[in-house]
């Protein structure tokens, strides 16, 4: 595991981008492709910023994400596949990519994307974590055990709070009750994993990442288990943490 500290979210949002973009390259450069895994929401904004200008052949990038709403539309301001398009697809030029259509036989989707997945490890995971610890859509208790690549679960109040706090939806009524989501053995797959984590309101859950033990009830503990981990952070996220004591 290694932990930076940047001054500011753009700060880490750049440096994450230039870090994502080289783990990208040597692997375009070694096997002649790379693929990727994203996630979303306003505390990846200052990485997307940075990450679309960074030199990188795209046409050999292949993208997944994490998660989706069950039942949203795709057009719908909350949908993360409509965050990837505006922030990352319609911006480089990619050689493919895999978005999680939350409508439809949800049933039918999983199987496509567990199918695609499989078919080759996952370079780099950009994987973020919520205010009550999750990783992707797997809110405390999460399922550590299935072998399952994407799962649909039931999201907690918690993680429904953070999506009004957000500005996603104007209230708790409004956030979707389930969702697609990559499980959490499927994230630790992946040959790297970088997590950008800004801002004070993650700070508690900075705090239990790095000081709890590894269990189900603070789902991002386990990415301290992956052998190539580098969590990013601000001096607002970081601000409940040992970090704080030695800047």
């Amino acid at each position: 595991m290694d932990i930076q500290v940047l001054e500011n979210a753009q700060l880490l949002g750049e440096q994450a981008a230039a870090h994502a973009a080289s783990v990208l390259q040597e692997a375009i450069n070694r096997q002649g492709k790379a693929r990727l895994l994203l996630s979303t929401g306003s505390s990846q904004f200052e990485f997307f910023k940075a990450f679309v200008g960074q030199r990188v052949e795209w046409s050999k990038v292949e993208m997944f994400h994490l998660d989706e709403y069950a039942g949203i539309q795709p057009d719908h301001p909350a949908s993360f596949q409509a965050y990837l398009l505006e922030r990352f697809i319609r911006q480089v030029e990619l050689g493919k990519y895999h978005l999680v259509d939350g409508t439809g036989d949800l049933r039918s989707t999983i199987a496509q994307l567990n199918e695609a997945i499989r078919e080759a490890p996952i370079d780099l995971a950009m994987i973020g974590i919520g205010e009550n610890a999750h990783i992707a859509f797997n809110d405390p208790p999460a399922d550590f055990d299935t072998e399952e690549p994407y799962i649909v679960v039931e999201l907690d109040d918690a993680c429904k709070g953070q999506q009004v706090g957000e500005g996603w939806f104007a209230g708790l009524e409004d956030v979707p009750t389930h969702a697609i989501t990559m499980s959490v053995r499927q994230i630790l797959k992946s040959k790297v994993i970088l997590s950008c984590v800004p801002h004070a309101v993650k700070s508690e859950a900075i705090r239990l990442t790095l000081s709890s033990e590894i269990a189900p009830n603070v789902p991002s503990t386990m990415l301290r288990t992956h052998p190539c981990w580098t969590l990013y952070l601000d001096r607002a996220s970081a601000a409940r943490t040992e970090l704080a004591a030695c800047e």
